[in-house]
């Protein structure tokens, strides 16, 4: 193992222990981390190797760990500390109490702690795009919101400090192969593609000028990979990590409607009018978490300090969700592709 200079350089190679490696983003980042010949830990509970089976993962080291059960025995700190990392990413971090052990377990042990954060931090906006560190956007109003703001705030004050170098990164809407896009009523709800796919009326709550900002699962990992290599550079930064565009819920169903040949055809209906139509109890508050949000983000900041550079406009990555998701026989549509 090499250990890093105290700003570490991306030519140079450390051991990165990356907790929840084998979900959405550490699908494609612990791939990346190998190839770019970086010493790989990662822990999982199921000790599982992502959505994509590439060679990459033949030279990562899997530790099994159920992070959940480890924070309430007061272990999983040490459990990290064992695998002796250089850097730590921690893809799934969902309580202030978990990031606050996990941070004292490393200060003085690690040297960088790069923690997931999400854009919903941020409540409604109010001014667009949305900036990192500014009154562009509301207070958030859900407890997962609640909680990434305050790790993200907590983390930032830990570096401010003295103490352990901390970094947080806000991904928006992650997309990618393998799972379900937030489609465009701000959901999961696969009927949405059917009637997409057959040029039926959509009924939209709201006015269809809400906006969700998407990114691809490999351009949320290029931004982790980018905070490791470069820890001056984001060290005590916290960055908003999304496409280079977002959409309108009306250009997202005519960008959609356009994959299968057929021309978009909303209607508006008032949210009362939505919940009383909607039958799986999770898809109602889906969409009012996205669409009463109506979100857009600046990447200027990751840009200029990590030289963040997204590959995907948000309807590419949504099309290749979409694509695979055919092509593997799990999702229903009236016709095919046409792109």
């Amino acid at each position: 193992m090499t250990r890093p200079f105290p700003h570490m350089s991306k030519e140079i190679c450390v051991k990165i222990v990356v907790i929840g490696g084998s979900g959405h983003i550490g699908t494609f980042l612990v791939p990346r981390l190998v190839r770019a010949g970086h010493e790989v830990v990662s822990i999982t509970r199921s000790g599982s190797t992502g959505y994509s089976d590439t060679r990459e993962w033949e030279k990562v080291t899997h530790v099994k760990a159920d992070r959940e059960q480890q924070d309430a025995d007061g272990i999983f700190g040490a459990t990290v500390l064992a695998q002796e990392p250089d850097v730590v990413v921690d893809l799934v971090c969902f309580t202030l109490e978990s990031a606050t052990a996990l941070v004292a377990a490393l200060r003085g042990k690690a040297d960088h702690l790069i923690h997931c954060g999400s854009i919903w931090r941020y409540g409604p906006s109010r001014k667009l795009p949305i900036v990192e560190d500014s009154d562009s956007a509301g207070e958030p109003f859900d407890e997962y919101g609640v909680q990434k703001a305050a790790i993200a705030q907590m983390l930032k004050q830990e570096t401010a400090s003295g103490g352990l170098t901390t970094t947080s990164i806000h991904p928006g809407h992650i997309v990618g192969p393998g799972w379900h896009p937030t489609g465009p009523l701000g959901n999961i709800n696969p009927a949405v593609w059917h009637a997409v796919s057959a040029g039926e009326t959509v009924r939209v709550p709201g006015s269809g000028t809400e906006t969700m900002h998407h990114v691809h699962a490999d351009d949320v990992a290029q931004a982790f990979q980018l905070a490791a290599e470069n820890q001056q550079a984001a060290a005590g930064e916290d960055f908003n990590v999304v496409a280079p565009t977002a959409l309108s819920v009306r250009g997202y169903l005519e960008l959609a409607s356009g994959w299968f040949g057929q021309s978009a055809r909303m209607e508006s209906i008032s949210w009362d009018d939505y919940r009383a139509s909607v039958t799986e109890e999770d898809y109602a508050p889906q969409s009012w978490g996205h669409l009463h949000r109506s979100q857009v983000f600046s990447i200027a900041k990751a840009k200029a300090l990590l030289r963040y550079a997204p590959s995907y406009e948000p309807e590419q990555a949504i099309l290749e969700s979409v694509r695979w998701l055919i092509e593997h026989g799990e999702l229903e549509v009236a016709g095919p592709l046409r792109v």
